[in-house]
């Protein structure tokens, strides 16, 4: 008997020494020596005994957890400067963000060791000095931000070396001197306002708008230099009036009309191509010009300063580091618009990708929200879209959820027409049904049983990496208006008197889902969302 038990606490130690080495020690301990030597505000729930991946705020590893690529640390109070030979040690790291901070000093010239580096972002510090001369170190980097700073001294030349660049903003500094011709391919955003550069525009960067060199000693007079086009002659030579004896000849007269209104056209014309250039240099602050039509920016007002009252609340388990001004800064994607409100996809500054829900209609107060709030957030099941964070002001109610790339059954089922439909077959049908099971029975189990989820559909569920059914926009329902119109073909016939959902109508609900999922086709009453596939929480 004695033997198995050995060979079983033998192997159980084996797996913990295996997990052990997928720990990236060297990188945490990089990190452990860069807290332990700066003063920062924020709370940082990093230490030698939890492990970094998975955990740790604001970090983010590799697939196999042997590496650290990315920290991303805005807004928490960092004062001082970089301790060398810290965060350099991480030289498998690709994104760093260490934004909105106090951060002093020089450049740190060991970061030219962070070769993998492919988004920096340093703005909003108060570093000083030059920068180093030579960049071309950083060969895959796609963003450099290094905005409102005291930087000073001529910009390098080795710029022109990362070819890779689709954004540099280098404006509120103290850069002199001339701008170099940085000729990069994929250059979209260019911002070196507010800096004292001298001289000529160089040719190459003359199809960026005027904002981006303002508040310098540039010449820019050829930025728009768009001069009209010559105009052929369009009045024909008119005979003399003393000829005519006070009467135009009818020829005359047409040839009057006809280039009065050429030339007025022409005039229009040109109007309308120097406006829409102009108008196309402003657009160029986009880092995506072509996303325009599929995208729409959360860059909207949010009621008040992010003060203590209005701020994003972060639940235990989620190791995202971003504030409310990423979201409105994000590149962001309509995913649906649905009874509760729209949905974004929202690709934040450090390669993290969330689904970003803003709410309507919402029908009751800070306490009562902020309550359901909570009681979802505690929701922690493989079948069930986890709420990551919240944002609650007067004008604003925003929900932060894992993007789920797959997309909804909705649209797995109903999405497409005709000849180009993919087939989905039983075994996931199936998967879908027994993970959506899974998923209403846990919220059932939650807040002592009393949980409800209150708006099961096709277009609220979603595929998990496993391939398995997961319910999204649990606990919606309590804190939306009653009065909004909801779909009728998966309510029960109670809810439509009462108005209130309860357990047994989820378990109603998820009847008709998986009456449509085995037929493929929606419930009487419904019209499914169209061909997009959509990985939105379509309340």
């Amino acid at each position: 008997m004695g033997r198995p038990v050995y060979s079983a606490l033998a192997l159980v130690l084996l797996l913990v020494s295996s997990r052990g080495i997928a720990e990236p020690v060297e990188d945490k301990q990089a990190l452990l020596d860069f807290l332990g030597e700066i003063h920062y505000g924020r709370y940082l729930n990093w230490n030698a005994v939890t492990p970094v991946c998975g955990t740790w705020t604001g970090v983010t590893c590799n697939a196999d957890e042997s590496r650290i690529l990315s920290v991303h640390l805005p807004g928490f109070g960092i004062n001082g400067e970089i301790p060398p030979n810290t965060l350099s040690r991480l030289s498998a790291l690709q994104n760093l963000s260490l934004r909105s901070n106090g951060i002093t000093g020089p450049f740190p010239s060991d970061f030219a060791n962070l070769t993998s580096l492919t988004n920096l972002y340093l703005q909003l510090n108060s570093f000083s000095g030059p920068l180093p001369s030579d960049l071309s170190v950083w060969r895959n980097l796609t963003v450099l931000d290094l905005s409102f700073n005291a930087f000073n001294g001529s910009i390098p030349s080795s710029i022109s070396n990362l070819t890779h660049l689709t954004a540099l903003n280098l404006s509120n500094n103290s850069f002199s001197g001339e701008v170099p011709d940085f000729g990069l391919p994929n250059l979209q955003l260019l911002n070196l306002s507010n800096n004292h550069l001298v001289g000529e525009i160089p040719r190459s960067l003359r199809g960026f708008s005027n904002s981006s060199f303002q508040g310098n000693s540039l010449v820019n007079s050829s930025i728009f230099d768009i001069s009209p086009p010559s105009l052929p002659p369009v009045l024909t030579p008119v005979p003399s009036l003393r000829k005519t004896h006070k009467k135009l000849s009818e020829s005359a007269l047409l040839g009057i009309i006809v280039g009065g209104c050429v030339l007025v056209f022409a005039l229009t014309a040109i109007l309308i191509i120097l406006c829409y250039s102009k108008g196309k240099g402003e657009n160029m602050k986009s880092l995506k010009k072509g996303s325009k039509e599929r995208s729409s920016s959360l860059e909207k007002k949010a009621a008040g300063k992010q003060d203590e009252n209005n701020r994003m609340v972060f639940f235990d388990g989620c190791n995202f580091a971003f504030d409310l001004e990423d979201l409105l800064r994000a590149s962001a994607e309509v995913l649906g618009k649905g009874t509760f409100g729209t949905a974004y996809k929202a690709a934040l500054e450090d390669a993290v990708t969330v689904v970003v829900k803003r709410l309507k209609d919402v029908g009751v107060g800070r306490r009562e929200f902020e309550q359901q709030m909570e009681v979802v957030g505690r929701v922690r099941h493989e079948n069930v879209v986890e709420l990551r964070a919240y944002y609650y002001s007067k004008d604003e109610k925003l929900m932060v959820y894992d993007y789920y790339g797959l997309g909804s059954v909705s649209s797995m089922l109903h999405g497409k027409r005709g000849e180009n439909k993919t087939p989905v077959d039983w075994e996931t049908r199936v998967r879908v049904a027994v993970g959506v099971a899974r998923g209403i029975a846990r919220i059932h189990a939650e807040n002592n049983g009393k949980l409800v989820h209150g708006n099961i559909k096709s277009s609220n569920i979603f595929l998990n990496p496993t391939g398995y059914g997961c319910v999204s926009d649990l606990g919606l329902t309590p804190i939306i208006n009653q009065t909004v119109a909801r779909p009728t073909g998966y309510r029960a016939p109670e809810v439509f008197d009462s108005r209130k959902a309860i357990q047994a109508s989820d378990v109603y609900s998820y009847g008709v889902v998986s009456s449509s999922s085995s037929r493929g086709s929606p419930p009487w009453g419904v019209v499914e969302a169209g061909t997009r596939s959509s990985t939105s929480c379509d309340g």
